[in-house]
């Protein structure tokens, strides 16, 4: 099972330009599963999506679902600034049954700017909890991203399911923070972790080769970043499990390179492929 987050940086930069060049890297991963942070959706007329009309609302979720070959979607209600949205999505080549949202703190009247996203995939191997999220950005935050660890974790261990046999959950996201992090410490359980009996390992030190970065001065977008050559983006299996279902086969940094002399967004994604089920007695 192949999964992949990214952060498709919003319509900041040449975003019009940019569309076609993040379908493209998508379609040429050929994922099950993607979780996508920085997603926007538009209720006002626009132009220049893909390089066409379209119509009055757009969801650049929906536009890459199809894209994918008819993916499905699911994603976080977000509140329009200018008739435009900012937010989460999960994308499946399987049916999505479940879904639900959690607004992270802080909250301000009742809504909030960063959430997480549940979904319950039915693949052919089996429902897979698969969430998405954002945590806050800014370098002085750490104890704000603590926060929504916390109740990230939580919100985990409400929907996964305890049962012997059941998938692990399955955590996609730009986390903003990096990996000797208190907040990422209290993900992976090289801190107490708040949830008893849940961790998440991070696949990347399991499979990955090289450095990770996914937020660097290499891309044009960052190359006059404050503070480049951070890994911040990350994928995570659940623990405990039944090995070796959903353990890490592999785990890359994708979509580096420009499309069309367009580089896609002004981060990396980061892919990585899931043990699908048990291996089966042999004779």
């Amino acid at each position: 099972m192949r999964v992949v987050t990214w952060n498709l940086w919003w319509r900041f930069g040449p975003w019009q330009e940019r569309q076609p060049a993040i379908a493209r890297s998508l379609v040429e991963l050929k994922p099950d599963i993607v979780c996508l942070q920085e997603v926007w959706s538009t209720s006002a007329d626009d132009e220049g999506l893909l390089g066409d009309e379209r119509p009055a609302a757009i969801d650049q979720a929906e536009v890459l679902a199809n894209a994918l070959g008819g993916f499905h979607v699911a994603r976080t209600e977000e509140r329009f600034r200018d008739g435009v949205s900012f937010g989460n999505a999960i994308l499946s080549r399987w049916p999505i049954v479940k879904s639900a949202s959690l607004d992270l703190p802080p909250i301000k009247d009742g809504r909030s700017h960063r959430k997480a996203l549940f979904t319950a995939v039915e693949a052919p191997h089996g429902i897979v909890p698969v969430f998405c999220t954002h945590l806050a950005y800014r370098f002085d935050e750490s104890e704000l991203r603590q926060r929504q660890v916390r109740l990230l974790l939580e919100f985990i261990d409400e929907h996964r399911d305890k049962s012997q046999n059941a998938h692990p959950p399955v955590l996609g996201g730009d986390l903003n923070a990096v990996p000797t992090s208190d907040e990422i410490r209290l993900l992976t359980g090289e801190s107490a972790t708040p949830v008893e009996g849940l961790v998440m390992t991070d696949a990347w030190p399991q499979r990955g080769t090289g450095d990770g970065v996914t937020w660097t001065h290499r891309n044009p977008y960052s190359a006059d970043a404050s503070w480049p050559q951070r890994r911040i983006d990350y994928l995570m299996v659940g623990w405990p499990r039944p090995k070796p279902l959903g353990n890490v086969l592999s785990c890359e940094v994708a979509c580096v390179e420009s499309i069309d002399g367009v580089q896609p967004s002004d981060h990396y994604a980061v892919v990585a492929d899931l043990h699908e089920g048990f291996v089966r007695a042999q004779g």
